[in-house]
């Protein structure tokens, strides 16, 4: 099988070199073509007014001046384009893709593109908790989990349009409570804030963020599951259409 491996935190990202690991577990065939540099946040955009530049680390493991969908493209149509990998992996991102995450998300994004091409595509994100009031990642659980998850996920059965988005949540590997199939949740958008600040010279300047306390969670959800300290796993499609809506337009614009 061969793999390919990206992500949006970046070509020197310590969630690639885990995610490098898992995939050489369970292929030898494994190529890493990702961003320059940080494209978090990026979703599916991709690079049409300025050129792109690769550069070569070594024969299998590519740095692309370009978005995580940029990445994609470039390793399926160009540098494996006679070979075009089996399997996409994008990950481990450092921090979860929840909930309307996946919208914003360049690592599910990364994904989505496979899906775009016809390639089975999973996502991997882990949930960071904070400790000492610093951001801690705990990646021994996607190292300990992913593996046997990504077996099994392959084993199966996907419909084209398919991509899945596995979260792990910021628990020891022995605190994971199994497994859950969950729908996208949602988040409070009361929770959004916009922190005012102003530089030396007095400019305003603001950052876009989220308060810690959580979400009203519902059961069945990604964000219910990875409350509970399971991981979670939700099938997204590439097909945005609301059926329902468009039954019931379809009836009454005539």
């Amino acid at each position: 099988m061969r793999i390919l491996i990206t992500n949006d935190d970046g070509i020197n990202a310590k969630g690639l070199e885990i995610l490098k690991a898992i995939a050489l577990g369970i292929s030898s065939d494994v190529w890493t073509v990702a961003p320059e540099t940080n494209q978090s946040g990026t979703s599916h955009s991709m690079t049409l007014h300025t050129p792109l530049r690769l550069r070569t680390l070594d024969d299998r493991t590519h740095a692309v001046a370009g978005t995580p969908t940029d990445c994609v493209i470039m390793a399926v149509r160009h540098i494996l384009k006679h070979q075009p990998p089996d399997l996409i992996l994008s990950g481990i991102n450092h921090g979860s893709n929840l909930a309307e995450d996946i919208t914003y998300s360049g690592t599910v994004a990364a994904a989505m593109e496979g899906a775009v091409l016809g390639i089975r595509s999973i996502a991997l994100s882990l949930m960071m908790g904070f400790e000492d009031g610093e951001r801690r990642a705990l990646w021994d659980t996607p190292l300990a989990h992913a593996p046997q998850l990504i077996k099994t996920l392959i084993a199966q059965k996907w419909n084209p349009n398919t991509l899945i988005n596995v979260n792990f949540p910021d628990t020891p590997p022995e605190a994971v409570k199994g497994v859950a199939v969950a729908t996208q949740g949602f988040r409070d958008q009361a929770l959004l804030n916009i922190d005012s600040r102003a530089d030396p010279w007095g400019t305003p300047y603001f950052w876009f963020g989220f308060e810690r306390r959580k979400s009203t969670l519902v059961p069945g959800t990604d964000l219910a599951a990875i409350a509970e300290s399971k991981i979670a796993v939700t099938p997204l499609t590439l097909d945005l259409t609301d059926r329902g809506a468009a039954k019931t337009l379809a009836s009454r614009l005539k």
